[in-house]
């Protein structure tokens, strides 16, 4: 049996997210018998602890721990895959919606530089579904030009808004994932199918087939306040601290918008809502029977993270470095396709929307 190895490169890597994803992702050819896969050769991000993390769980890896900005991008080795999470906090519609004009809006850059430097066979980029509508499209519109034109020969693109519980993940998490393919190539990549539309697996699913080990890695229990577990009393599975009738001394005293995620409990036979990293108090997922906060260990679960991936640094570090991450059970999904569409092999398929 012969093996094609693709070598990939990251920039933003965040805790490996994306890495676990490329590692386990493998296809197999018989009319050529040859087995197709990834192998990571380096990685950057610029946050310490989420560099440790990778570190611990890649050990064979080239981790650079360095602002994008001050990296030698010539000197960081050849590669035939790309990936890269660019930072998305100037196009969230959660957070800042300053496009290019924002701290983090012209990060996408640098990814053009990797590609114009190493030309490889593929690359794939992941951001908030809302980056489409971003300064009424114009964000969007100067990303897409760039990265068609970035290489040798430019990319052939495939931009998709994925719905991660369509995949069977136990999230409501919606990304928009650009795949670029080599023009060189000759080929296109196609949309995999979802394969659990109405169909989706729950929290109490993941928490309860299999309980967490008790000695699992980041899997502290919050110590709550007295008015927090008063409060979450109140709150049913799935709701908000806003849709619930509170006592006045445990009601929040909040003007202008009001985030659904506040104190919002997780629905036991639903997908979880999107895991975040930033926020305050409130915003830290809650659990669906029990009134507390989840734990670093059981949002590394909704994000399909396994229970022997160990996350490094303080309690907020790490639940800032799972908020952001890449989900490695989607990553997978999508490197396999990748693989398949490298290697001519046919596969479900949806056609591409964004909107």
């Amino acid at each position: 049996m012969k093996r094609k190895n693709y070598r990939l490169g990251e920039l933003f890597c965040g805790p490996g997210g994306i890495a676990l994803g490329a590692r386990d992702a493998e296809v197999y050819d018989p009319t050529s018998d040859t087995t197709f896969n990834i192998s990571h050769l380096w990685a950057s991000d610029y946050h310490s602890e989420t560099c440790e993390t990778y570190k611990h769980n890649f050990k064979d890896v080239n981790v650079i721990c360095e602002d994008v900005k001050l990296l030698d991008i010539d000197s960081l080795g050849k590669i035939d895959g790309f990936a890269y999470g660019f930072p998305c906090n100037d196009f969230s519609l959660v957070g800042e919606t300053k496009g290019f004009s924002g701290e983090f809006g012209g990060l996408y850059t640098y990814g053009i530089k990797v590609l114009n430097k190493y030309n490889p066979d593929f690359f794939i980029a992941e951001n908030v579904g809302g980056l489409a509508s971003a300064n009424e499209g114009k964000a969007f519109k100067k990303i897409i030009q760039d990265l068609k034109n970035a290489g040798k020969k430019g990319y052939e693109l495939t931009v998709h808004k994925y719905k991660f519980e369509e995949y069977g993940l136990p999230q409501k998490r919606h990304r928009l994932i650009i795949v670029g393919i080599n023009k060189s190539l000759k080929t296109k990549f196609q949309v995999p199918a979802p394969t659990h539309v109405n169909d989706y697996t729950s929290v109490k699913e993941i928490f309860e087939e299999c309980p967490i080990s008790s000695n699992s890695p980041n899997h502290e229990y919050t110590a709550q306040s007295k008015t927090v577990v008063e409060r979450l009393k109140y709150i049913k599975p799935g709701q908000n601290i806003w849709q619930t009738k509170l006592p006045k001394h445990l009601q929040l005293n909040v003007k202008g918008a009001k985030l659904s995620q506040i104190y919002r409990r997780l629905h036991p036979d639903e997908p979880s809502y999107t895991i975040t990293g930033s926020g305050g108090g409130g915003t830290h997922g809650y659990h669906y029977s029990e009134n507390r906060a989840l734990t670093n260990r059981e949002r590394a679960r909704i994000q399909t993270f396994p229970d022997d991936f160990v996350f490094m640094g303080k309690k907020e570090s790490v639940r800032r470095q799972i908020g952001m991450a890449v989900s490695p059970e989607m990553s997978k999904i999508l490197f396999e396709s990748i693989l398949k569409t490298l290697a001519g092999i046919d596969y479900s398929s949806i056609p591409p929307r964004y909107m």
